[in-house]
């Protein structure tokens, strides 16, 4: 049979003509789905950012434990020095005081668990520096040494220095301390205060005796080592009561705010504790507190 090779071509030509049409639209149609589930995605994406981020600028003191600014996940480690009564001292085996209540409502508005460890009360302020501590309470004062190298959070109670002499002391006044052996715990205001040179308000770290703790201090005061204790006025009524004998000069040393120390920069934990004591305030908690201890 003779075939027309005219014919044929034409129906090749004509075949590749219509596949060709064919595979463009096919394509045309893959891409428009593509971008479809890409416009898609991307904003679902969008959604979910912008719900994070309205999660995140909601957190509340509860919430915290998820933002992960404490040292240990569920913990709220503090360190103190339970020697300093009303604050933090020990019953039994328990340090127990207005720090440790105050901590502890802390730790429950922020659903961690809380944790408290005693040293001196130098080493309690190193602690929170040298990642050991997320926080420091030991009836803390805020001073411009220790904000270079600790923040602090808003005050949370008063303080205020005073003497403590023997009885039969020829000191009775604040005037009277100049060349004096004034006894006080290492690292407190007390001894700042009292360190400080002359020109400063001080009387010289050669008339200043250091010790650990206030009990020592005060007991070197009963045994004649020095002639006087200055130290915060609370634990100074607690260790005259329980030392016949003494007294407190009735005068102000210093008077001062007491706050809660974190490391340096940790502005997360540090919103946190001053939300939850900005609560416990509100709700009069803090000031139920202070009262169970401090009975004008």
């Amino acid at each position: 049979m003779k075939v027309n090779r005219k014919w044929i071509a034409a129906l090749v030509i004509g075949a590749m003509v219509f596949g060709a049409g064919c595979s463009s639209s096919t394509e045309e149609t893959s891409t428009e789905s593509a971008a479809q589930t890409q416009e898609e995605t991307t904003e679902e994406a969008a959604e979910e950012e912008v719900q994070e981020e309205v999660a995140e600028n909601d957190t509340t003191s509860e919430e915290v434990a998820a933002e992960n600014v404490t040292l240990e996940e569920g913990m709220l480690i503090m360190s103190t020095n339970a020697t300093f009564p009303p604050y933090e001292y020990y019953d039994g085996d328990t340090i127990v005081g207005i720090d440790a209540d105050v901590a502890a409502a802390i730790a429950d508005k922020m659903g961690l668990t809380l944790q408290i460890n005693d040293m001196e009360f130098d080493s309690a302020l190193a602690a929170v520096q040298t990642g050991q501590a997320d926080m420091v309470m030991a009836g803390v004062t805020v001073t411009p040494e220790r904000e270079e190298n600790m923040d602090f959070t808003n005050s949370y109670a008063t303080g205020v220095q005073v003497v403590i002499v023997p009885e039969d002391s020829d000191i009775t006044s604040i005037d009277d301390l100049q060349g004096k052996l004034i006894g006080v715990q290492q690292g407190t205001t007390g001894d700042i205060y009292c360190s400080d040179t002359p020109e400063n308000g001080g009387y010289g770290e050669e008339n200043v005796q250091k010790f650990s703790s206030g009990p020592l201090a005060v007991e070197a005061l009963k045994n004649g080592q020095v002639d006087c204790v200055v130290i915060d006025n609370e634990p100074a009524k607690a260790y005259v009561e329980a030392n016949p004998g003494l007294k407190i000069l009735d005068t102000e040393f210093a008077v001062e705010d007491y706050a809660i120390g974190v490391a340096k920069g940790n502005d997360a934990l540090l919103d946190a504790l001053n939300n939850a004591l900005e609560e416990l305030e509100s709700d009069g908690t803090l000031d139920k507190i202070i009262g169970e201890y401090i009975h004008e």
